[in-house]
């Protein structure tokens, strides 16, 4: 039997928490020591898998390390995992800002102990969503994730935490609720559960609805859209995010809102092909909305993780627009869009909660002259805002133009090309909003009550340069996820005539 590489990846973090659990009494370094390492382990593994993944022609579409046991036999559900090249991505992406939220944390003093259970908690979760090959299995992970992030935000947050955290459990639960439905209704008309036989061997256009399939495609898509999230369900986010300490906001804007992008690529593109065909322009069009309104309501803001907050709305509008564009190349931009914005607004986060922590200030209207006290917080908050704004030889670059060339090429929905157009002014709003936040925050006169503030520390240094290099690389050599990407998006694309 071969080593159940996505079993450990997904619940290494499981065992590190139990572990924390079971010790006698709060021991904050100990504590954190055992979070990091389980952390690494996970990601190691998510790069020995990377690493021997097969790439060649013959392994497209397939779904590889998989791990497939007996779970429920009454209703044909499995505990099954895989991966294949789109789920791949977001894996080693989710490994990778577990180990930099456990960095991130190392000052938490409050509760320690809770605290990193409730973060090796959400990592897991979020890692089952995107090995899962079982609907039910998936959607335990789901909900599952609902829980660490709910008391994150309400004990360890700040400002209106109690608000933030119930508003964010109301607008996912009633999301979850049309996911259920969506999921009990493919149930009924199939009687199976694995996605990847809805999708290929068993298409379920081929039996009778239980409902109609547009409904059941919407009741998902639904649950995704808010996630993700869409305007006009994207309220929930800049709470949350202006709320919650900052390893959360890392790894809320990094992987979790990409478990919306994945499952409607996952499901509802993928399940219900002809219905994404018929509704793809109407759902472009909510695409360009988000991305015109994300980034032009970015430019009214004052608090700096709000500000990052909106622009994620604006840069998700890119991840539906490529989506729906429903071309191999848009599918290709849109899950590298994906990961890309995880490692780019990670790291805007981290740096964002590196200027609080130093000047406990995020209000652009009392922030100003930081440049010359950081240095090296400027040249990478700089860096991430550029990747964000979409400069070439950044991941941020790679992703928007693969997405725009995909989708403006795209013959499934009419007028995509004055949409693709309309999308692409956004990148001016991006860089209006962005420029103009490195202008108000480090470069003007010096202020004299930010006088002596500190620089970044030798863990926070190893921290952002982690962010930094993956940015680039990715940037440099978009490649080296493309041609893993591509592995999982091809027989997507076959299924809608791409």
């Amino acid at each position: 039997m071969s080593f159940p590489y996505l079993s450990a990846i997904v619940f290494l973090p499981v065992v590190g928490l139990v572990i924390i659990a079971l010790l006698p009494k709060p021991q904050p370094r100990t504590i954190r020591l055992i979070a990091l390492v389980f952390t690494l382990a996970s990601f190691a593994l998510s790069l020995a898998v990377f690493c021997l993944f097969d790439r060649s022609a013959g392994a497209i579409g397939q779904i590889q390390f998989e791990d497939k046991l007996p779970w429920i036999p009454a209703i044909n559900a499995f505990y099954h995992l895989g991966i294949d090249g789109l789920s791949l991505p977001l894996v080693i992406l989710m490994t990778f800002l577990g180990v930099l939220a456990v960095l991130v944390s190392w000052k938490i003093e409050l509760r320690p102990k809770e605290y990193f259970i409730w973060l090796l908690l959400l990592e897991t979760s979020i890692l089952g969503v995107f090995c899962s090959l079982d609907l039910v299995l998936f959607f335990l992970f789901w909900e599952l994730e609902l829980v660490p992030m709910y008391f994150l935000i309400s004990i360890w947050g700040s400002g209106r935490k109690e608000y933030s955290s119930i508003k964010y459990v109301i607008y996912t639960l009633v999301g979850s609720a049309m996911m259920l439905v969506g999921i009990l209704s493919i149930y009924f008309t199939t009687g199976n559960l694995n996605m990847m036989e809805l999708a290929y061997s068993l298409p379920i256009t081929s039996a009778k609805p239980f409902i109609p399939f547009a409904a059941m495609f919407f009741l998902l898509f639904a649950g995704f859209a808010i996630k993700l999230p869409v305007v006009p369900l994207h309220t929930w986010l800049p709470d949350a995010h202006t709320d919650a300490p900052t390893a959360v906001s890392v790894i809320l804007a990094g992987a979790l809102l990409k478990m919306g992008g994945y499952g409607m690529i996952r499901l509802c593109v993928t399940i219900f092909p002809e219905v994404a065909l018929h509704y793809a322009p109407l759902l472009v069009a909510f695409a360009v909305v988000s991305m015109l309104y994300g980034a032009a309501v970015t430019l009214r803001q004052k608090d700096l993780k709000r500000l990052i907050a909106y622009s994620s709305v604006s840069h998700m509008g890119y991840v539906l627009l490529g989506i729906f564009a429903l071309t191999q190349v848009s599918l290709t931009g849109a899950a590298l869009q994906m990961f890309s914005h995880g490692i780019i607004t990670g790291l805007l986060f981290a740096m964002v909660g590196l200027v609080y922590d130093k000047t406990h200030e995020r209000n652009l209207d009392n922030l100003g002259g930081l440049a010359r006290q950081m240095p090296v917080i400027v040249v990478v908050f700089s860096i991430a805002g550029l990747a964000s704004l979409g400069l070439p030889g950044t991941s941020g670059f790679a992703a928007e133009f693969i997405t725009f060339v995909g989708s403006y090429s795209s013959t499934a929905v009419e007028g995509i090309r004055l949409y693709t157009i309309l999308g692409v002014f956004g990148i001016v709003l991006t860089a209006g909003y962005i420029l103009w936040m490195l202008q108000r925050v480090f470069y003007g006169p010096p202020l004299d009550k930010f006088k002596g503030v500190p620089d970044a520390n030798n863990i926070e240094k190893v921290c952002i340069f982690s962010f930094v290099a993956a940015i680039m690389l990715v940037g440099i050599y978009p490649a080296i996820l493309t041609n893993v990407i591509k592995l999982g998006v091809e027989p997507i694309a076959r299924l809608i005539g791409s």
